[in-house]
């Protein structure tokens, strides 16, 4: 971060433009508590972000900039680095390929920025992926895509809402072979990436839940075949040694709700939908999503494209001022 400017600068990718990507955009970027957290820039369509305007009733200045740092940052205006792919004629609501495309190559600017460290942070909007798999981009997800392009081998996805925050060992694979693939080593990697996070988003001694895999954590070998002792003790035995306060293996069914009260700060889920399912009940239209160990933080709205209101001007942009702000408080420390 350049020492002349306090507030981070982050990289906002417009994610498929075919969705309510630009909807939140504009209004989250032009929001005053965002312009006092961040510098944010967007990576994407100039275009398309002035007919969301249009959409939105919004009077706004949508300026595209060769780079970051060519960036000025005044009320009302929208900085974009314009990568220019998409046809005016695009619907909204409508599965593109070209909008496929062009998400991903909004994603792969904002990883060379990042490596070239000429942003703080990325923050992305909501990318389709079946449109991107339709352009010949074969990734589960933006986690995998922003790892793969930033030459790191591997991360994990947290989802942070204001009750609940969660981290997972393992995220977009089938049930069975998640199960095969957790190992202690790849618990104790995940419980030491989210203790990481916590501490530099500023709490030195986070308290950290960790689930089991078998239903009531296997409740000494009667459910399963002796997964938490084989797979995950071992990890929080040696994190314990450490000094991290890592808590388990607990039964999923209450460490959300303990988490929830504020027992826990951070919850391990072992698989996708342990940690999803509770996170999205507890508080998905203010959720956010992070990928942790690249080289530098990345948030995301915990929502989709929502085709069915694209255009419309009905989406929220709550989680992406949100994401925006988590994306300044965990960059600011870099």
């Amino acid at each position: 971060m350049n020492a002349q400017h306090p507030l981070p600068l982050i990289g906002l990718t417009m994610g498929d433009g075919a969705g309510i990507g630009p909807e939140v955009i504009v209004p989250a970027v032009l929001d005053p508590a965002t312009l006092g957290r961040c510098r944010p820039v967007v990576i994407g369509d100039a275009a398309r972000l002035r007919k969301a305007a249009a959409i939105l009733g919004v009077e706004c200045e949508v300026v595209a900039v060769d780079a970051p740092a060519d960036a000025e940052f005044t009320p009302g205006r929208i900085n974009v680095v314009d990568l220019g792919l998409l046809p005016d004629d695009l619907p909204f609501g409508k599965l593109s390929p070209v909008a496929g495309n062009a998400a991903y190559e909004y994603v792969r600017r904002a990883a060379e920025l990042a490596v070239a460290d000429e942003i703080d942070g990325i923050c992305t909007a909501p990318l389709n992926k079946e449109a991107l798999h339709a352009a010949g981009h074969v990734y589960p997800g933006h986690t995998e895509l922003l790892a793969h392009l930033t030459g790191v081998e591997e991360v994990s996805m947290m989802l942070s809402t204001e009750k609940v925050k969660v981290i997972h060992v393992t995220t977009h694979i089938g049930l069975i072979d998640a199960v095969s693939r957790i190992e202690p080593g790849l618990v104790e990697r995940t419980v030491r990436r989210g203790h990481e996070a916590l501490v530099r988003a500023g709490d030195p001694n986070p308290v950290i839940g960790v689930c089991g895999i078998n239903p009531h954590a296997g409740e000494n070998g009667l459910f399963g075949y002796g997964e938490e002792e084989k797979k995950i003790v071992p990890a929080l035995e040696k994190l314990r040694a450490e000094g991290i306060d890592a808590r388990g293996p607990l039964p999923a069914d209450t460490a959300f709700f303990l988490a929830s009260r504020g027992d826990y700060d951070l919850i391990v889920a072992m698989y996708h939908d342990q940690g999803h399912g509770p996170v999205k009940v507890l508080g998905i239209e203010a959720g956010v999503n992070l990928t942790i160990g690249l080289p530098v933080i990345r948030t995301s709205v915990d929502h989709g494209t929502a085709f069915d209101i694209a255009g419309t001007g009905k989406a929220e942009a709550g989680s992406m001022i949100e994401a925006l702000r988590q994306a300044a408080e965990l960059s600011t420390a870099r």
